[in-house]
């Protein structure tokens, strides 16, 4: 162990001095072989004991008490700084294995894939690196998994081939069939296949086939045509001297081409309207406004009178032509007044003649049964419904504050859908009428009196136009 220290010391020195060979690639395709020994005894005293402890006391596993084995390594480089290793390798070893005991020795067979993370490229002839991977193993039939941490040192002989030193710590996975252990490994590998440099030539370093002493533009490539100067787009001017090296243009516009100012596709040579995007069958102008309604012609149903997009460019309709849209008109098909959002105005005598009706509906006490008094007023309603067929009406029903909420709730209901029901045997459309229970929310008058508690018992009808 000593005779490792020392030697990854001495061979980092060397690297810090700066000695390097002149080569900058990554690392090919390598097989190699190593030789390793597993060392199980320290890291039992490290976690029996501490790490100080060990080193304080040398308490380190001797190299006799180690078991030996031999592995086969594939190296392949991923980048500058970063190597895969995969290892194959396999010890007669006489595993501890957590919660199981055995007598003898017996094959281990151990494999993992890890990252190398190089501290210092290939170029240098000592590369140190970090190691970090998973592994697993097979021991008397029982297979574990491990994570091997550590640190290696790669000594770059050749091109084509490296020596190697690790060691590594097995961290187990599976717990039950895996333990701690450190294993050392030194070993040698070859390349799979030798590296070709890249020759460069000196004479002409863009390769455009024009040398650099009559090339006018040495390092970017060119046609002889234009004494080793690019065009790239091709528009026989050379780069150099284009303005627009990438977009084929005219002399007259320094390699640009025709200016589009307003960028809709017609150069401003043939565009009529050169500040304004167009299209081409109006000579690149707009497509026109007539009614300058923002709907350009094409799309516009009515290109003479402005109107809306979502009408096609037409006015918002006005069904019943009372001056009032169709958006704001409440009665779309009932012509009224503005003022009355496009709705007729309810003469006061109809509204007088319904309150009155109203004021009249009489309930078998404590039930939703219409009392044959209720029958004139509701005949003269339906009278009024029926010589207005656009009108609808809405019922609501009041209670006393007598009895629970529930109870009242549910009277209410029922007395005004029994108006409604009543109408609608007289043959008024059901969609017409609407009715609704209030119970004794909304009182009109004090419940603390039977007089107050009269006039909240009530049923209200209001007209008003359905659509």
């Amino acid at each position: 162990m000593k005779k490792i220290l020392s030697l990854l010391f001495v061979l980092y020195l060397l690297v810090s001095t700066g000695y390097s060979q002149n080569k900058d690639w990554v690392r090919p395709k390598a097989l190699g072989v190593s030789f390793f020994l597993n060392d199980f005894i320290t890291p039992d005293r490290i976690r029996t004991s501490s790490l100080s402890t060990v080193i304080s006391n040398k308490n380190f596993a001797r190299m006799r008490q180690m078991s030996p084995g031999l592995a086969l390594n594939y190296f392949q480089g991923v980048t500058n700084h970063v190597d895969i290793n995969v290892n194959l390798g396999g010890s007669f070893v006489q595993y501890p294995m957590p919660n199981k005991t055995f007598s003898n020795e017996s094959f281990l067979l151990e494999f993992s894939a890890t990252a190398n993370l190089k501290m210092m490229t290939e170029k240098y002839w000592v590369s140190p690196y970090i190691i970090a991977g998973v592994g697993a193993h097979r021991y008397r039939n029982y297979y574990g998994a491990f994570m091997p941490l550590g640190l290696g040192l790669k000594v770059n002989f050749w091109d084509e081939a490296h020596f190697f030193v690790t060691s590594t710590y097995r961290v187990p996975v599976t717990t039950e069939t895996a333990n701690y252990h450190l294993q050392h490994a030194i070993g040698i590998a070859g390349a799979l296949k030798k590296k070709t440099p890249k020759v460069i030539p000196p004479a002409d370093r863009d390769k455009d086939g024009v040398l650099d002493n009559v090339d006018l533009c040495p390092d970017d490539p060119g046609p002889a045509a234009f004494q080793g100067c690019p065009d790239r787009d091709g528009d026989g001017i050379i780069d150099k001297s284009d303005k627009c090296p990438d977009v084929p243009g005219l002399a007259r516009y320094e390699g640009c081409p025709i200016p589009d100012r307003d960028k809709d596709g017609i150069n401003d040579e043939e565009d009529k309207c050169p500040d304004v995007p167009g299209l081409a069958r109006y000579q690149g102008c707009p497509i026109p406004d007539s009614d300058k309604d923002g709907i350009n012609d094409e799309e516009d149903k009515c290109p003479t009178v402005p109107g809306v997009a979502r009408y096609q460019g037409c006015p918002i309709p006005d069904t019943d032509g009372d001056g009032t849209n169709d958006e704001e008109d409440r009665c779309v098909t009932i012509p009224g007044p503005k003022e009355n959002f496009g709705c007729p105005i309810i003469p006061e005598e109809i509204k007088k003649r319904v309150d009155i009706a109203a004021k009249n509906i009489l309930f078998v006490t404590g039930s939703a049964k219409l009392q044959s008094k209720s029958f004139k007023g509701l005949n003269d309603v339906v009278k009024i419904l029926q010589d207005n067929p656009g009108m609808s009406l809405q019922i609501d029903g009041h209670t006393d504050w007598v009895g629970t909420e529930e109870y009242n709730q549910k009277l209410s209901d029922d007395r005004a859908a029994s108006v409604r029901a009543y109408m609608i045997s007289k043959g008024i459309d059901e969609s017409r009428i609407t009715s609704a229970g209030h119970g004794e929310t909304m009182p009109v008058a004090t419940n603390n009196t039977a007089a107050g508690r009269q006039q909240n018992r009530r049923v209200e009808m209001k007209l008003s136009y359905y659509q």
